[in-house]
């Protein structure tokens, strides 16, 4: 089997267990968010340490594990807390080291990024499906949206793509493909507009889908300056055809705060 027909078949698969759990909640949404960002966080030190710095691997997971568990559990500024001690803790303990001290900030900014990136992001996906009693149907909204977006880009893209959208970071990208994803959005907006979320205004769901596809494209490529950066295709092999968890859910970690803001302050204030 190619690449492509691998890749249709783990979405076909896996994509709708995601929307299962999403509605379920709960300990099962909780489970699978810890699991993600257990897997995202390791794909994210091995490329960026390798074999090196054993004690800041087992620091970092531990902190974005506890964050991730602190901030959907009990709120989301003791997730914010526990990366205030994290850097303090890591900050004192590189400064003791014998490395270059280019060397030690350069990795300080990397351990620092990537527990930022996964410990104060992901929550945001349990958040929304707790915010309101129609949280899984805005889970449906959010995957739909950028799940239709990645795909739209990608076909209009590749048909009438020619001007480069980000030609150093992601040069398949085109501003066609980048404007066709967008429709995305809109059209999983109308879709459930006119399905489960007949209750919210339909401009309200619009600008929420080209919110979510917006920056969801926009997430995709600060995942991809970052892979290009350390020289990399895929944060991992772990999902056939997609490569890392990373990978798969780049678009995701920006968009669910992006929407979280939105239905807070906007669809729901």
């Amino acid at each position: 089997m190619n690449n492509m027909t691998i890749r249709v078949i783990v979405a076909v698969l896996f994509g709708p267990l995601i929307i299962l759990i999403s509605y379920l909640g709960g300990n099962y949404l909780f489970g699978m968010i810890l699991l993600f960002g257990a897997i995202g966080i390791g794909e994210y030190l091995w490329r960026n340490l390798g074999k090196r710095y054993i004690l800041f691997w087992v620091l970092t997971y531990l902190f974005v594990l506890a964050m991730l568990a602190a901030a959907i559990k009990l709120d989301y500024s003791y997730g914010a807390a526990l990366l205030a001690g994290y850097f303090l803790i890591i900050g004192m303990l590189l400064s003791i080291r014998s490395e270059e001290p280019a060397e030690l900030f350069k990795t300080m900014t990397v351990l620092l990024w990537g527990t930022v990136y996964i410990g104060l992001l992901y929550p945001f996906l349990y958040l929304i499906r707790d915010f309101t009693e129609i949280g899984g149907d805005w889970m449906l909204f959010l995957f739909g949206s950028l799940w239709l977006s990645d795909s739209m880009a990608m076909w209009i893209g590749k048909g009438f793509g020619k001007s480069k959208l980000a030609p150093t970071v992601s040069p398949n990208k085109t501003v066609a493909g980048f404007v066709g994803g967008l429709t995305g959005g809109i059209i999983v907006a109308v879709i459930l507009g006119f399905w489960r979320l007949s209750q919210i205004p339909l401009p309200y769901l619009i600008i929420a889908g080209l919110l979510i596809s917006f920056v969801g494209q926009l997430g995709d490529l600060v995942e991809s300056m970052w892979k290009r950066a350390i020289g990399i295709k895929d944060s991992s092999k772990i999902i056939p055809g997609h490569g890392g968890v990373l990978d798969r859910f780049d678009s995701t970690l920006f968009a669910a705060p992006t929407l979280f803001v939105f239905l807070k302050y906007f669809v729901y204030n």
